[in-house]
């Protein structure tokens, strides 16, 4: 809040306005009591609530929430038009009861607001990350009113000079406030715009006789020589009492006594020692170990929070590597870039954060990116993360923009520094932060719109975020961009690059490798299509209708989408002339669209986990859609995964045989054991004939340490010369499939299997001839789905259920038994028995099923 933006209190002493933590909510409750109302004006219309028409609507209102969420609320929302937020003036009313000296705490208000407490302005702010707290004399009967301030009108009276302005956020004065980009993007973001009181509302009385009164907790742990500490802080509004007792929990019930002291009127800390605590890894490497953290306060149990131990160091790796280690494991980081948990209300609940990070974990990720287009998460967001062991990497929220004007002591900088600070300070407690990054593009777009190198750098990023790091959270790794480094900020053989070699750029997939990327904070970003069910069920008709195109996501100015980058992919991986397929066989056409990004991406980062590679990560772009229809999402807007989801989830998993195709040296098996303890796995290789005649085989007992792995030559494996790759063309070729099965124990259960296609045409297997049963078991459904030949890419659509396993490929003679799980609400209609279709991509037709 800089000083000609907010109010200037000389002129009214009994109010004091204070810049406090954004996420310093209170670990016992002080929301504003009062029923919330939501009403809409011209902009401008009224200068004070005493200004309001007398006939003016009032709606109820979530708070916090948004004008968008008291809209869908009141069942005027909808999503595919969201209507347009930033042209009116939003007001915001609550009456409440109190008298005497109080304190309002405001933890987050978008964007330009104005606060009127019983017709007299006690606060101006135009600031959406920071929390703010002004000290009030209530009458009794109070009126408390929040005026969001057209945003449109406001940005047209901004100017000053830049350097570049980026083509893909619109309006380019946004650079001036500080707000999200989110809703501000055409071409992959709806115009949903970040409007009201998205962070709680507090009303705090310093004179509460009870002591627990906003109490808020400040917890950081920390490895030190194989010990652990931790140190507890509670902040208390009255006067803090002269000690209290804490302590730390694990999981087993072990207890780590420890005092807190007073340290001034209002502060006790404490800090306990845990020696050789149990770790917090990811889930692929070990197990999210967490500690519970409770104080007792005059004799009452107060629950602070839950702290986890661990290190987070980049590796001593070769010149230009950026390699994440943790607890001294170097970790293949995989994951993807989250938009939204909630776009229209940026709920901060846990329910909508694990929703979507149940599907994140199950999925195979040990990373996820919030980056900077997008809105920093509440605290549930984080905390679900410790539980699941989702490794976080987080941008602050700029980007793409020149912000050469703000450093320290310029522009807006005490406003950022504040804004900084405050995060991370509040999120210390949180194990799974990682990686923090000063923001998006912000290099790269001054490189590419021919900035001179010498404006590349700024010092937002340069000094004023790392230095603030280095105070408040030496124990994570500081990343000045995304991307950066290298002789062009988008190299991708040097630091953190945003990757769309294969993908958006149209490389071959061995580009791959020759691109030697290092860490892919962003990667692989497709028009992904989601399900028939979904497809029906979002009522927009599939392939070239104008509503199908408008949700296919572009770059600005570009005269290509993304559905033009998968099609490319068809007809140079498939062999398929994409328009004549999609008028004349348009499920053909779909199923192949899915089946094809699935392909590319498993190959991509089997390139990148294979032993030897200089790659240490890859996030994909994105991980949900935010509108149904074929988006950036691994996951479409109902939560259902789409077919990139199902194929990465194998290509992610721990344990893992991946194949790479390494032309005339044959064919190399990874084989990957990134868990906590050591193995003996057994690899089988096969070859197949016509998908069904065992032309070679061959096993291998192997033995990998925990966090191992091993590169086996397909030829070592064999007696004998063979053709893998069909690289020497010594007449015809004698087989058209290779299967690397990894199992748990000779004849054991299988693991992991990778496929390795000589002819990846689209018409170049045989039929498999699939069969299914199903059955049901107590109160579940099975099917049991086998092949005489070779399947690629099986997948089912059914009407009401979801298989627990989707887009595979199946050997011959063999079977998958897969739960079918209703989709239906809790509580509602009774499930109707499982009715839909099996594909394959070489099935002539689709196999039904109905119980």
């Amino acid at each position: 809040m800089t000083q000609q933006n907010c109010l200037d209190t000389s002129l009214v002493p009994i109010w004091r306005a204070v810049p406090v933590s954004r996420a310093g909510i209170g670990i016992v409750s002080a929301a504003l009591d009062g029923a919330w109302t939501w009403a809409q004006t011209a902009a401008g219309a009224a200068q004070s609530p005493a200004a309001l028409p007398a006939g003016i609507a009032w709606l109820p209102a979530p708070v916090p929430g948004t004008v968008a969420s008291a809209l869908r609320a009141a069942g005027r929302w909808d999503d595919a038009a969201p209507t347009p937020l930033h042209v009116h003036d939003h007001w915001y009313r609550a009456a409440f009861s109190g008298l005497g000296r109080k304190t309002l705490r405001f933890n987050g208000l978008a964007t330009v607001a104005e606060i009127w407490l019983n017709g007299t302005l006690v606060l101006s702010t135009r600031h959406m990350f920071v929390a703010h707290e002004v000290d009030v004399d209530l009458a009794g009967d109070n009126v408390l009113h929040i005026c969001f301030r057209a945003l449109e009108p406001w940005l047209r009276k901004q100017r000053g000079p830049v350097r570049w302005k980026p083509r893909m956020i619109v309006p380019a004065q946004l650079r001036a406030v500080r707000t999200t980009l989110l809703g501000h993007m055409p071409g992959w973001c709806p115009p949903v715009h970040a409007v009201g009181p998205w962070r709680p509302v507090e009303l705090l009385d310093p004179a509460s006789e009870d002591i627990l009164h906003g109490l808020r907790a400040d917890l950081w742990a920390r490895v030190q020589e194989q010990n652990g500490e931790v140190t507890v802080r509670l902040h208390f509004l009255a006067p803090a009492p002269d000690s209290a007792s804490f302590e730390i929990r694990d999981e087993a019930g072990l207890r780590h006594p420890g005092r807190l002291s007073r340290i001034d009127d209002h502060t006790l800390e404490g800090v306990v020692r845990v020696e050789h605590p149990r770790l917090w890894w990811p889930h692929t490497h070990g197990e999210p170990h967490l500690y519970g953290v409770e104080a007792t306060i005059d004799g009452r149990a107060v629950h602070c929070g839950r702290v986890g131990f661990r290190s987070v160091s980049l590796g001593q790796d070769e010149s230009g590597a950026f390699a994440l280690h943790l607890n001294g494991e170097r970790i293949f980081c995989r994951g993807a870039c989250i938009s939204s948990m909630d776009l229209p209300g940026l709920a901060d609940v846990d329910e909508a954060s694990r929703h979507w990070l149940d599907l994140a974990r199950a999925g195979g990720m040990n990373m996820v990116r919030v980056s900077g287009v997008t809105c920093y998460p509440g605290d549930a967001f984080y905390r679900v993360c410790d539980e699941l062991g989702l490794l976080v990497w987080q941008d602050f929220m700029f980007a793409n923009f020149d912000y050469g004007s703000i450093g320290p002591g310029v522009g807006l900088s005490d406003d950022i520094a504040r804004e900084v600070a405050e995060w991370l300070s509040s999120t210390r407690t949180h194990p799974s932060v990682a990686v923090v990054c000063g923001g998006s593009e912000a290099e790269q777009q001054a490189a590419m719109l021919g900035a001179a190198r010498g404006d590349w750098k700024q010092p937002l990023f340069d000094a004023l975020i790392p230095d603030l790091v280095a105070t408040h959270r030496p124990d994570i790794v500081y990343v000045g961009n995304s991307p950066t480094g290298g002789a062009l900020p988008f190299q991708p053989d040097t630091g953190v690059s945003h990757y769309y070699g294969v993908g958006a750029y149209q490389r071959p997939l061995a580009d791959a490798r020759l691109a030697q990327v290092r860490f892919a904070s962003e990667c692989l970003a497709f028009a992904n299509v989601p399900c028939d069910r979904t497809l029906a069920e979002s009522g927009s008709p599939p392939l070239h209708s104008p509503r199908w195109k408008a949700r296919v996501p572009r770059d600005a100015g570009a005269s290509w989408d993304f559905e033009d980058v998968r099609e490319h992919y068809l007809r140079t991986l498939y062999d398929v002339d994409p328009a004549r397929l999609r008028y004349e066989q348009p499920q053909r056409y779909l199923m192949l669209s899915r089946a094809v990004v699935a392909e590319v991406m498993s190959d991509v980062f089997a390139e990148w986990r294979r032993v030897g590679s200089s790659c240490a990560g890859g996030l994909v772009w994105q991980f949900q859609d935010l509108l149904p229809g074929a988006g950036w999402g691994i996951v479409d807007a109902c939560g259902r995964p789409k077919s990139a989801w199902h194929a990465l989830r194998q290509a992610w998993q721990p344990l893992q045989v991946l194949i790479t195709d390494e032309g005339l040296n044959g064919l190399h098996l990874h084989v990957l054991n990134e868990t906590a303890q050591a193995r003996a796995l057994w690899l089988e290789l096969r070859c197949l004939r016509d998908g069904e005649v065992v032309v070679a085989q061959a096993r291998r007992l192997l033995r990998l340490p925990a966090h191992g792995a091993e590169c086996v030559e397909a030829a070592a494996l064999l007696d004998r010369f063979f053709d893998f790759t069909y690289a020497y063309r010594f007449g015809p070729p004698t087989h058209d499939v290779v299967q690397a099965t990894l199992l748990a124990g000779e004849g054991g259960e299988p693991l992991s299997q990778a496929v390795y296609l000589p002819d990846r045409r689209a018409a170049a297997l045989k039929a498999p001839d699939l069969q299914a049963r199903l059955e049901r078991v107590s109160d579940d459904w099975w099917i049991t789905v086998t092949a005489r030949r070779f399947a690629r890419w099986v997948h089912i659509e059914d009407r009401a259920y979801h298989a627990s396993e989707n887009w595979f490929h199946l050997a011959p003679g063999g079977g998958r038994r897969l739960r079918l799980v209703f989709d239906g609400k809790a509580g509602g209609d009774a499930a109707p028995a499982p009715s839909g279709e099996i594909y394959a991509l070489n099935a002539e037709h689709p196999l039904g099923y109905d119980g």
